[in-house]
């Protein structure tokens, strides 16, 4: 294991003082992109007929050869007009004095582009002809023009994006242009069913699906330079608005009214079928020779399942792939634009996304484009929240980690000694129609800092199971993935089970300074991790089954990868409950088909989770050495 705290020096000291130099000037000062860039729009062709909207940026120097870098998103490109500039190009400030051709196109059936828009278009595997297009095709296609139309070019071709545009470079890495060198996906989404945006583990993530839909999914009559405008709820009050919603079979006849047919599409295929599985990019991750730079944040709220197991997968199956994992403590695509250093209530001290920006991600496509330096990035850099410092590792997981068991006990104890006893455990009346919300915020949209949120509103509640160490004496430092294993029965024939990991502060904890909103941290609760997991599926995604009520059942799941450390002095708490409203839809606790299910269905329930030497329900961690 190798350790460099904050900026490591030694680490990147290959990359040779000329590089530093250049990256401080690019970074330091403003840059005209206008004097040095001419920019030409262009309806480029794809295979069968259907013409992209794209706007080049190419360096008026003709003197060099210059890389493309090609970013595609559905999220509109903007700055349409001959006369109209980025303020700047590439993923940072910084790339447009370096030069490289820049590449933006407004994908299939969005914005200025021709055709129709496909939520997560899946990919077609074989192809027959022509008119078989996905967004690979798309990416080929493109790459095909450039180099063929667009002088002064040195023949390498890299892409990255964020989010749905991070999608859309992983999409490029399948059956990739011999051209592309290198990509940077940056928390893509990989299976919207298991672990993404629309749902996780089988439950339904209204909140958010509900809003992006609205604003990004409706029916287009053609080309427009607009957006849609966000869906107005009325009320700054989101727990109100949807718990008024009642069931999400009401949606379409109450708000939407045919005009978003991709939600009524969801509303048919609540298990994981095949409308699921073929959108699933994992299955395709093969024969990827080209570098890449895999990027996530510990606290996304939307997309942090996806880039993990696309880096996982890669490496699994394309092993002599160079492919490097990188993940900060960023909200989703925060490494891109944040410059201080905190979020929320948690500080971290080091502007780490404008260190990843500098050091890893511009070295990174300077390396692969141009040739450019001396490469030394670890297989897995990774910052340890709680330390507040960079890891870099030769494996993820860390290979250097002991498994433990955090185990469940009487009075609300958390211990890695195992139970003792029989028929031991502690229950709750679970209240769909009074659920526990997933934030103490008032808003309608789902946001991002709940992921590090203080949990004491939470636990405050009777819903909520609490369980917490002692004190701990000595630092513990988790790395890699949580594993729950839940014994676990309910009076209904359905629930739904979310638990969270938590760094309980001491009570003396200091407060920050300045304290502009008089954050109070004794006993602060962090969140350091949550999932949920749909009961119905516990034995198969595909085929959901009721409960028996009053039946000991296993629940099993991964809550995804963490590298925190708790601190001596902190204490370990882990919350679990059934609701987590509205980031997840009410489950009815009934064996039902949840998304055509009516008000009548929803009921109490009173669920129990098991603690005994028989039934030992605790979290599984990977602790470091």
């Amino acid at each position: 294991m190798r350790r460099f705290k904050q900026i490591p020096r030694r680490h990147f000291a290959a990359l040779g003082m000329g590089l530093f130099l250049t990256v401080s000037l690019v970074f330091g000062q403003a840059f005209d992109i206008k004097t040095s860039y001419i920019k030409t729009e262009h309806m480029i062709p794809m295979r069968d007929g259907i013409k992209l909207h794209t706007q080049i940026f190419a360096p008026k120097d003709k003197g060099l050869d210059y890389p493309i870098l090609l970013f595609r998103t559905p999220y509109s490109i903007g700055h349409y007009g001959q006369d109209n500039y980025r303020p700047y190009l590439g993923p940072s400030r910084g790339y447009a004095e370096d030069g490289y051709i820049f590449v933006y196109q407004d994908v299939r059936g969005k914005f200025k582009s021709d055709g129709e828009f496909v939520v997560m278009r899946p990919h077609q595997r074989i192809k027959r002809g022509p008119q078989d297009t996905d967004e690979s095709s798309d990416t080929y296609d493109t790459i095909e023009w450039l180099l063929e139309n667009i002088p002064n070019h040195n023949g390498r071709v890299g892409q990255w994006g964020i989010s749905y545009p991070g999608f859309q470079t992983v999409m490029g890495m399948i059956d990739a242009h011999p051209a592309l060198k290198a990509s940077s996906p940056q928390a893509s989404p990989s299976d919207m069913w298991i672990g993404d945006d629309f749902h996780h583990n089988g439950a339904f993530r209204l909140m958010y699906t509900f809003g992006w839909l609205a604003r990004n999914a409706q029916t287009r009559s053609g080309a427009t330079e607009r957006r849609d405008a966000g869906f107005d709820y009325g009320t700054p009050d989101g727990y109100q608005f949807f718990l008024d919603l009642g069931p999400v079979s009401n949606v379409d006849k109450k708000y939407f009214h045919g005009r978003v047919p991709t939600w009524n599409e969801y509303m048919e295929h609540g298990d994981y079928d095949q409308y699921w599985k073929k959108q699933n990019v994992l299955q395709y991750l093969e024969n990827i020779e080209h570098a890449v730079l895999n990027v996530a944040g510990w606290f996304d709220a939307e997309d942090f399942y996806g880039p993990m197991s696309i880096y996982y997968t890669i490496e699994k199956r394309n092993p002599k792939n160079k492919s490097i994992l990188v993940v900060g403590p960023w909200l989703h695509g925060g490494w891109a634009r944040m410059y201080g250093d905190k979020l929320g209530n948690i500080q971290f001290d080091s502007k780490t996304g404008v260190y990843f920006r500098e050091k890893v991600e511009y070295p990174f496509f300077r390396y692969y484009l141009k040739g450019s330096g001396q490469l030394d990035l670890p297989e897995a850099l990774v910052f340890v929240t709680g330390l507040n410092e960079w890891n870099a590792y030769d494996h993820w997981p860390p290979t250097e980690t002991d498994e433990k068991n955090l185990f469940l006990h009487a009075d609300g104890k958390l211990s890695f000694d195992p139970p003792s006893g029989k028929d031991k455990n502690d229950s709750f009346i679970s209240d769909p129609n009074k659920p526990v919300p997933y934030t103490a915020e008032i808003r309608t949209s789902q946001g991002h800092l709940w992921m590090v949120e203080d949990q004491r509103f939470a636990a405050r509640r009777p819903d909520v199971l609490v369980y917490q160490t002692d004190i701990l004496t000595e630092d513990i430092t988790i790395a890699g993935p949580i594993i729950a294993s839940l014994y676990v029965s309910t009076t209904g024939t359905d629930s739904d089970w979310i638990v969270k990991l938590i760094d309980v502060y001491p009570g003396n904890a200091l407060d920050p300074k300045p304290n502009p909103y008089n954050v109070r941290m004794g006993n602060f609760q962090m969140l350091v991790g949550a999932d949920v997991f749909r009961g119905k599926y516990r034995n198969s995604f595909e085929h959901p089954e009721p409960f028996v009520p009053d039946k000991i059942s296993v629940i099993e799941y991964d809550l995804r990868d963490k590298c925190h450390c708790f601190r001596k002095g902190h204490r370990i708490m882990v919350q679990i409950q059934s609701t987590w409203f509205p980031l997840i839809d009410r489950n009815p606790q009934k064996f039902v088909d949840i998304y055509h299910a009516q008000d009548s269905d929803f009921q109490k329930a009173t669920h129990r989770v098991y603690r005994s030497s028989q039934f030992p329900s605790h979290l599984k961690i990977r602790a470091l050495k």
